[in-house]
């Protein structure tokens, strides 16, 4: 990452930049595959969940820093160079404090380091606990070391042929594509844009109001800390996809009310500005509104409100920084990506929900499964496939996401979300076991045990035992 981020201040040109790129985008994915797993292993049972969505708070925490920090450069010479090149101090410091963590204590049973290994392990669990729980990862371990040696070399048919290890591929992975396929990112990457199509044309309050997005983030993962290891993994995202669903209807019903009840074009206030005037406008034959207005593309056109009142028939002209201008000149507000509209503050309540819900369940709670869920000696693939499955589930909504907006509209593509985050709700209520409070070791048993079923509260561990398979 530290390479990356000097590359990429440092870029002359835009090859060099996606270079940079590119190593910040191994670095930052290596970390979110190996930090859980690294906190997980080396955190007792009772408050694992816990560490793993602290580790979720400091990276929306680092997301919300960021936002503040970007804004301070905005005015700096040299803007977008100091904005990429400052990511390399948080790696840099995080890769010297790094150099002071112990080693995981089931990685150094496995290579035979178990004096270290206990050492460790006495300074992590409580005097009364320690020595069953070096006998229960010994045990664990040796197990595991000994079907590795009877075993095939891993490949990924092999993975599915494995039914503990099927099943928590399938909890896991399905977690994180469902993760992104309800919107998060498009939340995230695109608030002053969401913002600017719920009818506030600011660009400063847009990004002044992204920051509330980030902020609301940061504090959830904060409620999850707290809630993990008290309420469980399942319940937690039981609740939040249930809030997301709220949410997202909302957020598609302001939408649709915002586009049904644009303001017009106004012919008399568009010539008004006639030199300016939108060419596909000025060859109409209907009437337009703002929606309409705001579609056309060629050239690009945007609405320019009344100077009475924004709700008032407005004018649709050309969009250019000089045409803009003279808008502002006249006391009117501009308005290129949505339309003035009183319902914009619904839209700012259904954004907060959304995030406020997300982010305590479906924000951390995946990663928290995934760095529990797999057998030791297929973690790190498995959690590779997972974390691989988020990416590219990423790269997909955050790419798709305009296009929507643009080809069925707002309001249509935050329905598609919302259906999307029904069936991850009914996805958690099939697949996904509880493992709170539970020792890794416990997982893999309840995994060759469990029974598939619609079940919002959870049997105790020393009931899965009655479970059978189906």
């Amino acid at each position: 990452m530290v390479t990356g981020a000097v590359i990429m201040a440092s870029a002359p040109n835009p090859t060099l930049l996606i270079v940079g790129r590119v190593f910040v985008g191994l670095g930052v994915g290596m970390a979110s595959m190996t930090a859980p797993l690294y906190i997980s292993e080396a955190s007792p049972a009772r408050v694992r969940g816990a560490l793993v969505s602290t580790n979720g708070f400091l990276i929306t925490g680092g997301q919300f820093l960021s936002y503040l920090i970007n804004l301070a450069f905005t005015k700096a010479p040299g803007t977008w160079r100091w904005m990429l090149g400052i990511a390399g101090v948080p790696a840099l410091l995080q890769f010297v404090l790094m150099l002071l963590l112990p080693e995981s204590p089931r990685w150094l049973y496995r290579k035979g380091r178990e004096e270290e290994a206990e050492t460790i392990m006495r300074k992590i669990y409580p005097a009364h606990e320690v020595d069953g729980e070096i006998r229960a990862l010994k045990g664990s371990v040796e197990a595991e070391i000994e079907e590795e040696g009877s075993s095939e070399k891993i490949n990924f048919m092999k993975l599915l042929k494995t039914k503990t290890v099927r099943r928590g591929l399938i909890a896991g992975v399905g977690l994180q594509v469902f993760q992104q396929f309800v919107g998060i990112n498009t939340v995230m990457y695109y608030s002053p844009t969401i913002v600017q199509l719920a009818g506030f044309a600011s660009n400063q309050t847009a990004l002044a109001l992204s920051l509330v997005t980030s902020g609301l983030n940061a504090m959830g993962s904060i409620v999850s800390i707290y809630f993990i290891d008290r309420t469980g993994r399942k319940k937690l995202l039981i609740i939040s996809l249930c809030g997301v669903v709220l949410s997202l209807g909302v957020l598609s019903a302001v939408f649709h009310e915002t586009a049904s009840h644009s303001p017009s074009v106004s012919r008399q206030e568009t010539a008004h500005f006639a030199q300016y005037t939108c060419p596909d406008y000025r060859s109409a034959s209907t009437s337009w509104d703002c929606m309409k207005c705001l579609k056309a593309s060629s050239p690009d056109c945007a609405f320019c409100a009344s100077a009475a009142d924004k709700l008032f028939p407005g004018a649709c002209l050309i969009s250019n920084k000089t045409v803009k201008g003279v808008c502002h000149g006249e006391g009117r507000m501009w308005y290129e990506r949505g339309c003035p509209s009183r319902y914009g503050w619904l839209a700012l309540i259904g954004l907060a929900l959304y995030i406020i819900f997300f982010s305590p369940g479906m924000g951390t709670v995946p990663w928290i499964v995934n760095s529990e869920i797999y057998p030791l000696r297929f973690r790190g693939v498995c959690g590779g496939i997972a974390a691989t499955a988020n990416w590219i589930s990423n790269l997909i909504v955050a790419q798709s996401f305009l296009s929507l907006t643009q080809a069925i509209g707002t309001s249509y593509t935050f329905m598609i979300f919302g259906f999307i985050s029904v069936a991850a709700l009914f996805f958690v209520l099939i697949f996904v076991p509880e493992t709170k409070g539970l020792p890794i070791e416990e997982v893999e048993k309840m995994l060759e045990q469990k029974n598939l079923r619609f079940k919002f509260w959870t049997k105790r561990p020393d009931q899965m035992k009655k479970n059978s398979d189906v």
